[in-house]
């Protein structure tokens, strides 16, 4: 919370925006990084790996989302897939499935539907290697 960096791999620029007042009715694909302010009525499709999604408390997105990694800040009315990382910001919602990888969810916000846990390739190797660990003897 205090003295954050973007997600290991994510997109620190952002590429294309779409501003306040602005309403999008189609899907939108992109590469790198989209601030949406205003609203899309359709797919929001990352093309490329890494893709941010970086939605404000003003933008809406009513439709199906799939990135790498999602700051939402503002509302969600479709299924969601974050491949790597999700953020739910204080005024964030989501009324739809969401599928993640690694997952934040901050006081205020909102899911409504259901959660369900991506495991990717360093996920699965690092949950392997601490699952190989030996058991310590507790201390006497």
């Amino acid at each position: 919370m205090f003295n954050k960096k973007p997600a290991a791999g994510a997109a620190t620029q952002i590429d294309s925006l779409i501003g306040k007042g602005t309403k999008v009715e189609g899907n939108v694909f992109f590469s790198g990084g989209l601030r949406v302010d205003g609203e899309i009525c359709g797919k929001v499709i990352g093309e490329t790996s890494p893709a941010t999604l970086v939605l404000s408390e003003h933008g809406v997105v009513n439709g199906h989302v799939e990135v790498t990694y999602l700051v939402a800040n503002g509302s969600i009315n479709g299924p969601v897939r974050a491949t790597e990382f999700l953020e739910l910001q204080p005024k964030g919602r989501i009324e739809g499935d969401v599928e993640y990888c690694m997952i934040e969810i901050q006081q205020g916000a909102v899911i409504e539907g259901r959660l369900l846990r991506l495991i990717s390739e360093s996920t699965h190797k690092q949950d392997r290697a601490e699952a190989e660990k030996p058991d310590e003897a507790p201390a006497a």
